[in-house]
């Protein structure tokens, strides 16, 4: 199961960066993850620095 952005990502970019496949792209009001893309790695999740990023 891909992992989701909840609401509470303050946009920082952080999880971008470290996606080894580039499924993480920004929206209008914050990160979001195509769970097409989303290998379901977590290392997104570990980078997030407010906790935002959940396995959906």
């Amino acid at each position: 199961m891909a992992y989701v952005i909840s609401d509470s990502c303050v946009s920082c970019g952080t999880c971008a960066g470290e996606c080894p496949v580039g499924a993480i792209s920004a929206g209008d009001t914050q990160y979001n993850i195509d769970a097409d893309a989303c290998l379901d790695c977590g290392t997104c999740a570990g980078a997030c620095p407010v906790g935002a990023i959940n396995q959906g």
